[in-house]
């Protein structure tokens, strides 16, 4: 059974990593979403969105090892009950406290705790279930801060190492989780990505490079790695991030968008094969473009998850990320243009008015092609 309310979701944009200045983002406050959450939360549910991802930036809540304050993120629940929004948690969103990296001797069991303290914090504050990312894009984390220097450590030729450690993370915290509150939703996000060939790229290298995106949730479902104690039921919903640079060449040249000359592989057969390589329900937990073709971009995803949907499949939805505009990490006073709302100097929010009517539009498809469903399983239990 689909656990949310609503076919459509919002993200906010919550990283609270260090950047490669050095400086700590936490693009929550710059976004003004922590003191805007309920215009923010308002502007969803006249879209009739009511479905949200935050983060509760463990940089933030963890103010000292092992002594925590929610109380930011509890205002952001408390706005959620008042606006009837569902809240998806994310635990890490690419940030940790400024003692810790992934390889730190500590970090498995700073999480744990961490994932033990908001698991009790959410069960005696919270009126609906727990639903929460441990942590977001493992496989994207580990390249950028083991392989390119995107955050700490600032590694390079040590992507493996921080996706082992970070793996190992999460199946502790995900044990930590259940065994704080069974009830709990676990949710794993990774981006999904379609390496297509150089001249020369032999078809074995190319299979071996496609797979390098599956390896978070392998590890953490136990098929490899089997001494991390990963398992198959660590895997309960699974998300999915997509954005136009998701399809590149081995050599790293990212495919044009739009796509005018049919060389993309389609996003429904990329969200096929994930579901049949785990047999688990599925939703789009990112997505949305920057600047111009906002509209076209929805239009084509939307599509593309109908008919995975027509197919059967138990797809859940699609989150548009972000809903505020946010600016780059590693240049805090740009901003991208790639939100439902863009802001102004002083970040209110300006509505991205043909992206606003043409999801409106998209909501009314959704809903058409969900009726028709319906319709044909009743007819097919019929006879």
């Amino acid at each position: 059974m689909n656990p949310f309310k609503t076919y459509f979701m919002g993200g906010f944009e919550c990283a609270d990593h260090i950047n490669r200045s050095g400086e700590r983002v936490n693009l929550l406050k710059y976004t003004q979403h922590d003191i805007r959450v309920e215009e923010d939360y308002q502007l969803l549910a006249d879209m009739n969105i009511l479905v949200v991802r935050e983060g509760i930036c463990w940089s933030q809540v963890e103010t000292s090892p092992n002594i925590f304050d929610f109380s930011e993120v509890l205002n952001r629940m408390q706005a959620a009950e008042k606006f009837n929004m569902q809240q998806i948690w994310d635990l890490i969103h690419f940030g940790y406290p400024d003692d810790l990296y992934p390889t730190h001797p500590k970090f498995c069991e700073r999480f744990a705790n961490l994932s033990r303290a908001f698991a009790n914090f959410y069960k005696a504050n919270a009126k609906q279930n727990l639903l929460v990312v441990p942590i977001n894009e493992i496989s994207f984390l580990s390249w950028h801060s083991g392989d390119v220097r995107g955050t700490v450590p600032f590694a390079v030729n040590s992507g493996w190492d921080i996706k082992y450690h970070l793996c190992k993370a999460a199946i502790i915290g995900i044990e930590a989780l259940k065994e704080t509150d069974p009830l709990c939703r676990i949710i794993l996000v990774e981006p999904l990505v379609e390496i297509h060939p150089d001249d020369d790229t032999e078809e074995e290298h190319l299979f071996e490079l496609n797979q390098h995106q599956f390896q978070a949730m392998d590890i953490i479902s136990g098929r490899i790695c089997p001494e991390l104690n990963g398992k198959e039921e660590y895997l309960d919903i699974l998300g999915f991030n997509y954005y136009w640079n998701c399809q590149w060449k081995v050599g790293g040249e990212s495919l044009d968008w739009p796509d005018l000359e049919n060389k993309r592989f389609p996003l429904r057969e990329m969200l096929k094969a994930a579901y049949y390589r785990y047999k688990k329900p599925l939703f789009l937990s990112e997505t949305g473009h920057i600047g111009s073709g906002r509209v076209e971009w929805m239009e084509e995803i939307t599509n593309e998850c109908i008919k995975v949907q027509e197919s059967g499949i138990p797809f859940f939805g699609i989150c548009i990320y972000p809903v505020i505009d946010r600016p780059n990490w590693d240049n805090l006073h740009e901003f991208h243009d790639c939100g439902i709302f863009d802001v102004d100097a002083q970040l209110n929010r300006i509505p991205e008015l043909n992206l606003i009517r043409s999801i409106k539009k998209q909501q009314e498809q959704v809903a058409r092609s969900s009726a028709a469903a319906l319709s044909l399983q009743q007819l097919i239990t019929s006879y």
